[in-house]
């Protein structure tokens, strides 16, 4: 009787002693799952920012941005001050190429780790390559009809002159490529679009 009463305790101590192992080994499994997923969030905040870029691709970008927001204003002043099917043609060509490119610019300098760009640009845009001052851009506001054709195209291609010289700065001195391809794409559709603009002043 003895030895029954022995064996069975013993075998409730292993049965208890196995129960409290397991448990144990839930829980440093939990713990050890937890800080995995701890540090595999903590590397990739660390890995979220880019490397890739100096700052001649942060300039750039944070310049190009207000830039293009102004010829984006400019075209949006066509569709009420002229009748010129050419121009408001080209008009909504330079804002819908140019507002999604906006967003990019906002992405990447997002990815680089750096502050969301503004539309004004600060005391930087008015040093900017293009950039129309205030009372010029009354001017073709107060403007309309054949006045305001003129005066749009000839600012127009001012402006785009500033962005192929950002672009081509931002080719000579960049290292991103997602900054240069944007660059290269600037100077293609602008160029054309000069080329355009000319031919509508009777310049070509």
């Amino acid at each position: 009787m003895f030895i029954t009463r022995t064996r069975i305790t013993l075998a409730t101590l292993a049965t208890g002693a196995l129960l409290f192992a397991a448990g144990c080994g839930d829980d440093s499994e939990s713990m050890s799952g937890t800080d995995h997923a701890t540090s595999s969030s903590a590397a990739a905040a660390t890995s979220a920012a880019r490397t890739d870029f100096d700052n001649a691709d942060v300039t750039f970008l944070q310049m190009m941005y207000p830039h293009h927001a102004q010829a984006v204003e400019m075209a949006k002043l066509v569709p009420g001050r002229t009748k010129n099917p050419q121009l408001l043609a080209l008009a909504a060509e330079v804002e819908k190429a140019q507002a999604p490119e906006m967003e990019q610019i906002s992405s990447l300098l997002r990815s680089f780790g750096k502050p969301a760009p503004t539309t004004g640009g600060g005391h930087e845009a008015h040093g900017m390559p293009g950039m129309m001052p205030a009372e010029e851009m009354s001017a073709l506001q107060a403007a309309s009809g054949a006045e305001f054709d003129r005066m749009w195209l000839e600012m127009m291609i001012e402006h785009h002159a500033g962005a192929i010289d950002m672009a081509k700065t931002e080719l000579a001195d960049g290292v991103n490529p997602d900054a240069q391809a944007l660059a290269r794409s600037v100077i293609t559709a602008q160029e054309a679009e000069i080329a355009t603009m000319r031919t509508m002043l009777g310049q070509n």
